[in-house]
């Protein structure tokens, strides 16, 4: 017998509950993860300082992204943290690996975000307080 396509309110419970998911999982990041509130901090900073410095449509869309990478980073890491303790409860080298590697990807994008946020932001607010 061959199995039925899903219907269009099926597919739709669906995606609803797809959204509904993704959003636990980020509530559980920031519930969990204090180091989501340092992002969620610098996150909304950023784009105040942007929006009072009227940044550019090009400018924003490279903010927006750079922001995004850091989010996307911070949940992998806590994605990669959960499936590590899950399957290894114990110390093990290679869990070890993996954390380190996954916290060192965040590291990496927050450190990449704050050149980038220096490179966007700084020339202007240089230019509103000094001037």
């Amino acid at each position: 017998m061959k199995a039925q396509p899903p219907t269009a309110s099926s597919r739709a419970v669906s995606r609803l509950a797809s959204f509904r998911h993704a959003f636990a999982g980020w509530w559980h990041v920031l519930r969990t993860q204090r180091n989501a509130w340092i992002h969620a901090l610098a996150s909304v900073t950023v784009f105040a300082f942007a929006l009072w410095l009227q940044l550019g449509r090009i400018e924003s869309a490279i903010l927006v992204l750079t922001v995004a990478l850091v989010w996307v980073a911070e949940f992998v890491n806590t994605a990669v943290e959960a499936v590590v303790d899950l399957s290894s409860p114990g110390l093990h080298p290679l869990a070890k690996i993996a954390k380190d590697v996954a916290a060192a990807a965040v590291l990496i994008a927050a450190l990449s975000a704050a050149v980038v946020g220096v490179l966007l932001l700084g020339p202007l607010l240089w230019s509103k307080w000094s001037g």
